[in-house]
């Protein structure tokens, strides 16, 4: 379950980076309440997570998916430049990442 909650926490990390972002810098109003209720919902999740996971590798999770989601959304949707280098290092997250999944042997604190 912990697993779980740091994806959600991960992807809820995208939203309010996103919302961050259209607030410019806490000028909107609208943006800048929901960056901030996604903030908050995102680490009560992230907490939820390490209760069992530890703070090393839900922290290294968690911040691996928001950088890459967040990475990619600013390719796909938001018009910042792709390059293969951008492409190389994000799959190279998603590879450590991966490993930190893998090497975890699930034992409760």
């Amino acid at each position: 379950m912990e697993w779980i909650y740091l994806l959600i926490a991960g992807v809820l990390e995208i939203v309010w980076a996103y919302f961050l972002n259209e607030s410019n810098g806490f000028t909107i109003l609208l943006p800048s309440i929901i960056a901030i209720v996604f903030i908050i919902i995102s680490f009560g999740a992230l907490e939820k997570a390490m209760r069992k996971l530890g703070i090393g590798v839900a922290y290294a999770v968690f911040t691996g998916i928001g950088t890459a989601g967040t990475a990619l959304m600013g390719m796909l949707w938001l018009g910042e430049n792709v390059s293969f280098w951008k492409i190389i290092s994000l799959l190279i997250l998603l590879g450590g990442i991966l490993g930190l999944k893998m090497t975890e042997d699930g034992e409760e604190k």
